[in-house]
């Protein structure tokens, strides 16, 4: 169905775009006599253009998994209260850029920083693509900034990782077996109502012989918390396998870096000038608020066209 209903959407995207053309073909010729027809030609290029981008970007995707939903895990690293911060700043912006794009989310597990921010935080992002698009934000990301945080005024420079994982339907078999699995309950440390937090609703799961570690504790019951980790941990143990198959791929290799100096994917400048930088496509954008507040599109899509270029290359 989800196959079905994403070329049920290309299909009227290109009726939409045949149509639109012939609109603008018939404004043109009032254009250049009538001032309305002008304003309402150059409002339906520009949207034209928008939507013309989009469905290019969209021509990029074209991964197994890149039509999935995305399950993303965010983890403060080195710089203290600063990067536990920082890493609430990024948590916003994916909220913020999902929201614009119509996206659902869902934040599967939080926890939160000693004194502000948050230490690491894990969401599941539903929309078409939302896999493929977020893939290219998984690595280091890179914050310099006057701390708010001391109160000497100095420049500190905090990091945040981003990793992200395919949402696995049940067309994909991953096999886990119980005798893998250590499953773990407590209390939760979240709102949710009375019965969340006098119980032992929360649920942590590791797989013994890969060491990962899932929690959530965001749902009503133990059994709804422990069906979500599940489900996180198989869309985990799908990527580690991916990520094995390519680890020679350069957009993996942020993933096995350090979160601290040197293994960055961004840089988020703040002081002593403003600027946002992609350090492997090298795309800027001067205006750190807007970016901040979710319009990453640009960096998705040049990393994109970065990408194709590589493969295209090699």
């Amino acid at each position: 169905m989800g196959t079905r209903s994403r070329i049920e959407k290309a299909l009227q995207q290109q009726k939409d775009f045949e149509t639109s053309v012939s609109d603008a073909e018939v404004l043109f010729e009032f254009a250049e006599s009538d001032a309305d027809s002008a304003n309402e030609l150059e409002a339906l290029i520009a949207k034209l253009e928008s939507d013309v981008t989009a469905a290019e970007v969209q021509s990029l995707l074209s991964g197994e998994t890149d039509a999935n939903n995305a399950i993303c895990s965010l983890q403060a690293g080195a710089g203290g209260t600063d990067a536990q911060d920082f890493c609430q700043m990024l948590l916003r912006m994916y909220l913020r850029w999902a929201e614009r794009r119509g996206f659902k989310v869902e934040i599967l597990d939080e926890q939160s920083g000693s004194e502000a921010g948050i230490k690491s935080a894990t969401f599941r992002v539903q929309g078409d693509y939302a896999y493929g698009l977020l893939a290219t934000e998984a690595g280091v990301h890179r914050l310099v900034r006057i701390s708010p945080f001391n109160s000497g005024g100095s420049r500190e420079t905090s990091f945040a990782s981003m990793f992200v994982s395919p949402e696995i339907d049940e067309n994909i078999e991953v096999i886990i077996e119980d005798k893998d699995l250590r499953i773990d309950t407590y209390r939760s440390s979240g709102a949710g109502g009375q019965h969340v937090n006098v119980t032992d609703s929360a649920v942590r799961i590791t797989h013994i012989p890969t060491n990962i570690v899932v929690t959530c504790q965001n749902q009503r019951s133990q059994i709804q918390n422990r069906a979500v980790a599940m489900q996180v941990l198989r869309s985990k143990l799908y990527e580690l396998e991916l990520e094995k198959r390519r680890a020679d791929a350069a957009d993996l290799e942020a993933n096995k870096m350090d979160i601290s100096f040197g293994s960055q994917i961004r840089n988020y400048v703040l002081h002593p000038y403003k600027l946002v930088k992609d350090t492997r496509t090298k795309y800027e954008q001067g205006n750190v608020d807007a970016v901040l507040d979710g319009e990453i599109d640009e960096f998705i899509k040049e990393f994109l066209l970065f990408k194709k270029g590589a493969i295209a290359t090699a």
